[in-house]
């Protein structure tokens, strides 16, 4: 397990990650410039190259098909994240499940691949909304 406290960021990538953590949602990168251009970012590469430091730092990750970052919410980063997106009200939530890791590296050592940052999203209706539905 990491520990966040030990991990040294520069200003930017601070004040990104703590913006990420607030989200309720996950944000875009012009969102973020949006919010944080009051203490100083200026630019969107500022926010681009801090997003890109977060990730590989395993505190952060982009949510591709929302085009979009969130703050980590799972602890162990030995297994690839499971995003479950509802498309009706935006809730995004993380999931780590280590039986479905583990198939998944068995395909990608049968295959010899070597994915870059696997990461899963699966798209659909959450419960609150399936519920108000009704």
């Amino acid at each position: 397990m990491r520990d966040i406290d030990k991990i040294k960021f520069s200003k930017n990538e601070a004040l990104v990650f703590k913006a990420l953590k607030n989200a309720s949602h996950p944000v875009g990168a012009y969102d973020l410039l949006d919010q944080l251009k009051v203490h100083g970012l200026k630019s969107p590469p500022q926010v681009y190259r801090a997003l890109e430091r977060l990730t590989e730092l395993k505190v952060a990750h982009r949510v591709e098909s929302l085009n979009a970052w969130t703050s980590c919410r799972e602890a162990n980063h030995e297994n690839a994240p499971v995003f479950v997106i509802c498309d009706n009200c935006g809730d995004v939530t993380e999931h780590i499940d280590r039986p479905l890791n583990a198939s998944l590296e068995k395909i990608y050592k049968k295959n010899g691949f070597v994915p870059g940052n696997p990461i899963l999203e699966i798209h659909g209706r959450c419960s609150d909304c399936i519920s108000a539905a009704l």
